[in-house]
């Protein structure tokens, strides 16, 4: 699938509803390689934005497309081939054994050996390596993450131009190991130029690793801005915080304090 002048993934006007809550409308390109932090308070409706972008949330209103298509025309097993996600949890409640849930990831592939060694490789990437022979049965949550890292490595390994979406990926992850795989995802993503689209809560890692930002609040778009230290402004009204900044070695960091009548 290829993507017209750059543009991989376009919302226009996307709006969805649940229950009762409406969630957009939305519009905006994503360019083909481009790496997006989506950010926001808690319950503004970054994930279900995710769910959007995937296609799992059926629009109301408005169109989605990837790669110049409607998503709703592509096939799954099309679909699956340039788009892959990792949710913010994964249900534990059969005892499945790990490889084979990495292996979800090469579903519609020809099978075969470069698939296993596909599977191996990605559970290496991803820290898993230790657990191919297990079960997901008393895996603890990071344990959980990690497989699922590996899956969705699996998934997007052999081809180029994909999308990767993530929600909150480091949160069941010591920091040492969530340093370590968020590395290792950027690096999957680079050399295979796809595009990466994260939910997150650090405002650090998002100003630092990403190009743009999508803030959300109450359901609705609130801003759309390049990743800088020109952003900490609207950053500090979308969260009602102050952020300080302090520059070290040619790197930023940022400490948030309460804003009066904020504990």
């Amino acid at each position: 699938m290829t993507a017209q002048t750059g543009v991989l993934l376009r919302l226009d006007q996307a709006e969805v509803c649940i229950g009762s809550t409406r969630f957009g409308p939305f519009s905006f390109d994503v360019l083909a390689g481009e790496r997006i932090a989506i950010l926001g308070p808690s319950g503004a409706g970054k994930s279900s934005l995710l769910k959007v972008i995937s296609g799992e949330y059926a629009t109301a209103n408005g169109n989605l497309s990837l790669g110049g298509m409607p998503v709703e025309s592509l096939r799954p097993a099309a679909l699956s081939r340039v788009l892959a996600v990792l949710p913010q949890s994964y249900q534990n409640t059969f005892a499945m054994p790990v490889e084979l849930v990495i292996g979800l990831g090469r579903l519609g592939r020809v099978a075969g050996g470069d698939s296993n060694q596909i599977i191996r490789q990605s559970a290496t990437l991803a820290r898993a390596e230790h657990l191919l022979h297990r079960t997901t049965a008393g895996l603890s949550g990071g344990e959980l993450a990690r497989v699922h890292l590996a899956r969705v490595f699996a998934q997007l390994w052999d081809v180029s131009g994909g999308l990767l979406l993530v929600d909150e990926p480091l949160t069941a992850l010591d920091p040492g190991l969530a340093l370590e795989l968020f590395d290792r995802l950027s690096s999957f993503t680079r050399l295979r130029g796809h595009t990466l689209i994260a939910v997150l809560h650090d405002v650090q890692l998002a100003l630092q690793e990403f190009d743009r930002l999508i803030l959300i609040r109450q359901g609705q778009l609130y801003a759309d801005c390049p990743s800088s230290v020109d952003a900490i402004p609207i950053l500090e009204r979308l969260f009602e915080v102050r952020f300080r900044k302090h520059h070290a070695d040619d790197l930023l960091f940022i400490c948030a304090t309460a804003t009066q009548g904020h504990s």
